[in-house]
């Protein structure tokens, strides 16, 4: 078909058109919603880069839920900010930890809220990685009980999916394991599957407190020129037991998510990291952009690239527009 007998432009002329050939349609049951966790009462730390989100806790937690409910987001993904730290990240599975206590919190007031937990160390340990150490190396083989058990006091606290981040080789069997070993078969597990060292989480790093105190994440996290390892990667976790993968980020890795939807036939989730947002809130404040246009034309872009859920801060905004 070529023109003048085939013309695009007749299908854009109007928004009803345009609606009805639309091959991507962003709904608020795509998002999820992270939330940082704090000790304390009456805490609502603002963190200056990531406008909009705060360090806070359980009481004004629950309040963020109630928006995101109130939206109708099916799911929150919490992290902790410990009271203290150590070596070993003991607070990362502790029965008092504060994941384990914003997940009894977020459950009793919310019962059909789906409470997903990033199960990792690098908050929990004073030295900031996502696994414990051997002299100045990451002890992969040492770390996986410890991530196995952080998984396991979640899943105690009432948690209804686990997330491991730490991107240790094997972890995903190791949890499985634990979990199904102690009557939590039904708890299914969302890895970060190509999880990329990325510069792009500069913003959470502040937000979590959980930068490294020495050299970086480069032996654990992934190349950021590589897309055969993603698939490698998925696919390990795929035969440990996962039951969701991951892309993170999300949209410098478009490639990954819609190589990954072909490869894999599993959820894909896809993580709208603090980077990916803060950009888009600062060229906004300089008004150089379009917040929201900008906003929800990147979640589409990540949507259409073949992800099937969006972690993203922006949730509890975009699917406000949604529900206009």
């Amino acid at each position: 078909m070529l023109f003048p007998e085939y013309r695009p432009r007749r299908m854009r002329r109007t928004e009803a058109l345009r609606r009805m050939i639309r091959e991507t349609a962003l709904s608020p049951d795509d998002f999820i919603l992270p939330l940082f966790a704090v000790e304390g009462k009456d805490v609502r730390n603002p963190i200056p880069s990531m406008p909009g989100h705060f360090q806070q806790s359980i009481d004004h937690l629950l309040t963020c839920v109630q928006d995101a409910a109130d939206q109708s987001i099916p799911a929150v993904i919490l992290f902790g900010l410990p009271d203290k730290k150590d070596p070993l990240g003991t607070r990362a599975y502790a029965k008092d930890g504060i994941v384990q206590k914003a997940v009894r919190a977020v459950k009793e007031r919310f019962p059909e809220m789906v409470v997903i937990t990033d199960v990792c160390l690098c908050q929990y340990t004073d030295h900031g990685h996502c696994g414990v150490l051997d002299g100045r190396e990451i002890d992969n083989d040492g770390s996986l009980d410890l991530l196995a058990r952080t998984a396991l006091s979640h899943a105690q606290a009432g948690a209804d999916m686990v997330a491991p981040s730490d991107m240790m080789d094997g972890r995903v069997a190791e949890i499985r394991a634990l979990l199904d070993d102690n009557s939590f078969s039904q708890i299914p597990i969302m890895a970060y599957s190509a999880k990329y060292c990325s510069a792009f989480y500069g913003p959470f790093r502040e937000a979590a407190d959980s930068a490294p105190q020495f050299g970086d994440r480069r032996t654990y996290q992934m190349d950021p020129a590589n897309a055969q390892e993603a698939i490698r990667e998925a696919t390990m976790d795929v035969e440990e037991g996962a039951d969701i993968i991951m892309v993170k980020p999300a949209l410098p890795y478009l490639d990954i998510i819609s190589r990954l939807r072909e490869e894999i036939d599993l959820p894909l989730a896809a993580y709208n990291v603090s980077g990916e947002f803060s950009m888009i809130k600062a060229a906004a404040q300089m008004g150089w952009v379009d917040e929201e246009r900008v906003m929800m034309e990147s979640l589409t872009a990540i949507k259409r690239a073949g992800a099937d859920m969006i972690l993203t801060y922006f949730a509890v905004e975009a699917a406000r527009l949604l529900n206009r």
